[in-house]
């Protein structure tokens, strides 16, 4: 009895972090709480929505970088190729590490926020980037992030 047990609970813990690792990103596949397409903007037009308190919303774009380590945050492209930093509710959900080149809907809030020097140095580790571009972060900066709830893969 004691071993069944402990088999169960080894398979409910395996489904659960399967779960929550995706492989693919998919044409059609939600992440998170899911969202749709519909009343989506594009991350060109968030500046122009932003108020005082942030944004609410949908948008859209096309993912150009994702965390390697486990894909618990992303960046989506702007037309003037800066980029627009994605992460995810409660830490609740995370994105295929393949998902870079496709486009997205985000369902959640946009907020200014200040990233640290070591917040920074640790997302350009999470992203691969080679030790001597990560000495050259000296400097916290603000920037809008977006804090998805829901995404679908276009």
């Amino acid at each position: 009895m004691r071993i069944l047990s402990l088999a169960i609970g080894l398979f409910v813990l395996t489904g659960s972090v399967t779960a929550q690792s995706p492989v693919s990103a998919n044409k059609g596949v939600t992440y998170g709480s899911g969202t749709s397409a519909e009343g989506a903007i594009s991350v060109n037009e968030l500046s122009s929505k932003m108020t005082n308190s942030g944004y609410t919303g949908k948008i859209s774009g096309k993912v150009v970088e994702v965390c390697q380590e486990k894909g618990c945050w992303m960046k989506v492209e702007k037309e003037n190729g800066e980029t627009l930093m994605v992460k995810f509710k409660d830490y609740g959900f995370f994105m295929p590490k393949d998902i870079q080149g496709k486009e997205v809907v985000l369902d959640g809030e946009a907020i200014v926020k200040e990233v640290s020097v070591k917040q920074q140095k640790h997302y350009a580790k999470d992203a691969g980037k080679p030790a001597d571009e990560i000495e050259k972060i000296k400097a916290p900066k603000k920037e809008v992030q977006f804090i998805a709830k829901g995404v679908l893969v276009l």
